[in-house]
């Protein structure tokens, strides 16, 4: 399967959409959004059957009155797949999703999809496998940020981006590195392997808001290699033949038949302790268990 049958024209829900520190207010803020059959979505479907391709990009939807990040995937049949992130803490008038989305596409597979710090809690990206999904895509918003793990992501000179004609060395070196590319490798491949999946990876790159996003989109296979990548600072489109006869006899594979469903009870239950996504994300307490 070409994986170019994927196009990605958006990632996750970038800030200058959904501001966090310079907020537009109520108002503004719905006149950015759109309904799921809105003119974004009808554009993109259009180019979709232009193309005869899957092309996904991510909006701020509007329902009933209750804004959500989503990111829609319009098929070259006329078919659209809108998935709300599951975690979302954007902002505080931004409500979660309670639904998976998982679906069949014209090319012989199933695709789910996760937004951004969705596919961080494990849960998500086994429930998505366990729903039929080979392919997932997990469109990323990400790198650069300022995590409050000691060992997690930090934020990045501005400088860097500003100078990177000048200094491409130290702009790549600081994409690659610890809070960009480093820091995808500590997990982004466990979730394509221990759940037998290939993985669509896809990320902003540059300045948004006052951080940089460090690209580093990729596609990986089953058993968490990385079969194509964007060189960093680029901005370009990602492309590889799936081998779908992977998936099968995939480590992951054969790990989810060897569950055991009635020793997992504790993952469905509160222990007390539970935040909401946003207080979750943003909390300087220590967790304890």
């Amino acid at each position: 399967m070409d994986a170019s049958a994927f196009r990605w024209l958006y990632d996750d829900l970038p800030r200058s959409r959904c501001p966090v520190r310079a907020d537009p207010g109520p108002a503004r803020r719905h006149d950015l959004a759109e309904s799921a059959d809105g003119p974004s979505v009808r554009r993109i479907v259009a180019l979709a059957k232009e193309l005869d391709a899957g092309i996904g990009f991510g909006f701020l939807q509007e329902d009933d009155g209750v804004l959500f990040n989503a990111y829609a995937v319009c098929l070259p049949d006329g078919q659209v797949h809108v998935h709300r992130k599951l975690h979302a803490f954007e902002h505080e008038a931004i409500a979660s999703g309670s639904t998976y989305t998982v679906f069949d596409t014209p090319w012989g597979f199933r695709a789910g999809v996760l937004i951004c710090w969705d596919n961080n809690l494990v849960e998500n990206v086994r429930i998505t496998a366990l729903l039929g999904a080979t392919v997932l895509l997990a469109p990323h918003q990400t790198g650069g940020t300022n995590s409050r793990s000691p060992h997690g992501m930090k934020p990045l000179p501005l400088s860097l981006w500003e100078n990177r004609v000048s200094d491409p060395e130290a702009l790549e070196e600081a994409f690659n590195g610890p809070s960009g590319r480093g820091w995808l490798m500590r997990w982004l491949p466990a979730r394509a392997h221990d759940n037998g999946l290939f993985v669509l990876f896809s990320n902003g790159v540059g300045r948004d808001d006052d951080e940089l996003r460090t690209g580093n989109s990729m596609i990986l296979d089953p058993y968490g290699r990385i079969v194509a990548e964007t060189p960093v600072p680029a901005e370009s489109v990602v492309t590889a033949d799936l081998d779908l006869d992977l998936v099968p006899l995939s480590t992951g594979r054969r790990w989810l038949r060897g569950r055991r469903p009635d020793l997992y009870t504790p993952l469905t239950e509160r222990i007390g302790n539970e935040l909401d996504p946003r207080a979750a994300r943003f909390s300087p307490d220590p967790v304890q268990l």
